[in-house]
């Protein structure tokens, strides 16, 4: 593939990015810097680090050091204005903020609106001082492993800070027992891990563990298809993480380039974020094999659900069975469990009692709970009689038209897989006559020729009941979805109130 050698050389790195390569000896010196500068400005991390910037080696390399540190980390968006960060960073009582070029400005603003807070950035002569003048090696391994911090559902209401749960962070009372209990990360014993999704999310934070027992990461700032590709080649990448917005844009690069991309180092790829159209995944495992593990859960819980590229083509659609330890249930509106195939509210029973939790607020952790250790991601969905999980839609897309439910979701698979179609959302939109109805909002996938409202109406109607079918159509030229590819349906329906 042309222009691989674009990127830095990975072969002796055991970090590298769009800029540089990180021997292991570097890589470590910085992280242990790090740490013992983590546990002073912390207090033994008795307060927490946080880390604002974007994804760059210096990112993976700060949240490697508040591990080794014993301090939680808070792992904070990079595009959040300084308002925003600096409401997470008294939340999470944050007494240090590591911060890149791109967010050093706004990292000392948030710093500065939060008591006993300071910021420091790895584009600053201080951080090369202040890193210079710690002891070399890694600090004492006398103190318990805590949880990064993370924040969830900012869209729906203040953001809600929840530690990383048990099934993903394994809480540990030694720098030693913790290495040896995340030596079965999935991601460990692959080859190079590539990180393109932001950082402050669960699943790219996965490479941080691995790195921690030894496994080569490298990094991109941001996602672009073709850089992507170029990477997996030139840094021989074994796993990713990736979500359904990428899979769409790497299978919209030009065929002549999809098919000179030298792939086969690849061994997994952890698929997770957001409902991911048939067509899309079918045509990533042609592609690329059954190197997928989509997983679907929730940044206070984990994954509850997971399956695999074989029992996804035997299954299309699914996202697979419960995990441990969880169970799913489907539950009818009175709160009844319904039998095997039959639509209802999804839910999830966790065996240990424990569910969602969320920092230093129990009524939002009881309002998560339909009872002890009952929770629901507000989809709704069917599990099969051997346990296969469908989800249909997401409970509070519901659309009430004229006394009848309707879901957004059936609409919307119908109409991406319009050919001139390359993005969807359906939301509610008040009616005078019905109380509401459902509005298609539309990505036209060449805007230039995009199809006509009346085409997409025919199509729609061709595969779905009337009832089911939208009654508004827009073409819109983005749906704003986020970096996990998921979309903010309340602020949709705020914008197009009126469509």
């Amino acid at each position: 593939m042309t222009n691989a050698t674009a990127l830095p050389d990975a072969r002796d790195a055991l970090v590298v990015d769009g800029r540089r390569a990180w021997r292991a000896d570097e890589a470590w010196d910085l992280a242990d810097r790090l740490a013992h500068l983590i546990r002073a400005e912390t207090d033994g991390g008795r307060r927490r680090v946080a880390i604002y910037a974007e994804n760059a080696a210096e990112s993976v390399l700060a949240h490697l050091g508040a591990l080794r540190s014993g301090a939680s980390a808070v792992a904070v968006n990079g595009h959040l204005a300084a308002p925003e960060a600096a409401y997470q960073l008294r939340t999470g009582d944050v007494a240090l903020v590591l911060a890149g070029p791109a967010t050093a400005e706004r990292a000392r603003e948030a710093a500065a609106a939060v008591p006993g807070c300071r910021a420091l950035t790895w584009d600053s002569p201080a951080w090369a001082a202040e890193v210079a003048a710690q002891p070399a090696g890694p600090p004492p391994d006398d103190r318990p492993i805590p949880p990064s911090l993370l924040f969830t559902s900012g869209t729906t209401g203040t953001p809600k800070a929840t530690e990383l749960p048990p099934n993903v962070f394994p809480r540990r009372g030694s720098w030693a027992a913790f290495c040896e209990a995340t030596a079965a990360n999935r991601f460990v014993g692959l080859g190079r891990h590539l990180v393109v999704a932001p950082l402050h999310h669960t699943g790219p934070l996965n490479a941080v563990r691995a790195l921690a027992v030894g496994t080569p990461v490298g990094v991109l700032d941001r996602f672009d298809p073709i850089r992507t590709l170029r990477a997996i080649e030139a840094w021989r990448v074994g796993s990713t993480t990736l979500v359904p917005t990428h899979l769409s844009r790497l299978l919209a690069v030009d065929a002549a380039i999809r098919a000179g991309a030298d792939l086969s180092s690849l061994r997994l790829v952890f698929q997770t974020g957001s409902s991911c159209p048939i067509e899309v995944k079918r045509a990533m495992i042609e592609w690329w094999g059954p190197v997928f593990l989509e997983a679907y859960g929730a940044t206070e819980v984990g994954v509850t659900a997971s399956i695999t590229s074989e029992d996804w083509l035997a299954h299309p659609g699914s996202v697979g069975r419960a995990v441990a330890p969880y169970s799913a249930v489907v539950l009818d509106e009175d709160g009844h469990e319904v039998p095997p195939g039959v639509e209802g509210r999804l839910c999830f029973r966790d065996a240990t009692g424990r569910g969602p939790v969320y920092l230093g607020d129990p009524e939002r952790t009881a309002a998560a709970h339909l009872a002890p250790g009952l929770f629901t991601l507000g989809e709704v969905g069917r599990v099969d009689a051997e346990g296969w999980i469908t989800i249909t839609d997401r409970f509070a897309d519901m659309v009430v038209t004229g006394g009848v439910n309707v879901y957004p979701a059936e609409a919307e698979h119908v109409l991406v897989a319009h050919p001139g179609v390359a993005d969807v959302a359906g939301v509610g939109a008040p009616d005078a006559d019905l109380g509401e109805v459902l509005v298609a909002l539309v990505v036209p996938a060449d805007p230039a020729a995009p199809p006509s409202v009346e085409e997409l109406r025919a199509w729609c109607e061709a595969r779905l009941s009337r009832f089911k079918c939208p009654r508004r159509i827009r073409l819109v030229d983005d749906l704003a979805r986020n970096a996990l590819g998921k979309l903010d349906k309340r602020a949709l329906r705020a914008a197009h109130a009126g469509s």
